[in-house]
């Protein structure tokens, strides 16, 4: 299976904040961010894979500032690595007034989907990711962690067979 590169499947949505979307207080309230980025995530993690995907797992979401009432957001998804049958997706979220003005970072999370065949819904293969920007290798290299750690939460790992771990973990002296 070839390579693709992160380019190819970078996926951007954009959403305005309406009152439906907002809590008593006029901030958008986190499940509605949280379905929009499994949205862009998704259809990113299916253009990579060129498969029907499915959500395994979100590391830990950081909601760092509010969305507010008549802000527009926009949502930026990229893979970061490829596994066997999964890719890691990296989810950032900007938002911005209506004109444009008071562009901030407000949220980011990594999202795991797993690649399913047509027929049997099964997982199956998904192409390897070509990292061509530093910023796409370290985000690359540093997914190994990531997926132990998830691996490990889950209880699919025992932390003792977390190899990258270890050695990120490890003090010299």
């Amino acid at each position: 299976m070839e390579a693709k590169k992160v380019a190819d499947s970078v996926t951007i949505m954009t959403e305005m904040i309406m009152p439906n979307d907002t809590n008593p207080i006029g901030n958008l309230m986190g499940g509605n961010l949280l379905r929009w980025m499994d949205v862009a995530g998704g259809i990113c993690a299916g253009k990579h894979c060129e498969k029907y995907v499915v959500t395994a797992s979100v590391d830990h979401v950081s909601f760092q500032r509010p969305i507010h009432l008549g802000d527009v957001i926009t949502i930026k998804a990229m893979v970061t690595r490829a596994f066997n049958t999964s890719v890691e997706i990296y989810v950032e979220v900007y938002a911005a007034n209506v004109k444009g003005k008071d562009d901030r970072l407000c949220n980011s999370a990594y999202f795991t989907f797993v690649a399913v065949d047509d027929e049997k819904k099964k997982p199956t293969k998904v192409p390897p990711v070509l990292a061509l920007s530093s910023e796409e290798q370290d985000k690359y290299d540093s997914a190994l962690r990531r997926r132990e750690v998830r691996l490990i939460l889950s209880k699919r790992m025992k932390p003792e067979e977390a190899l990258n771990l270890k050695e990120f973990f490890q003090v010299n002296g």
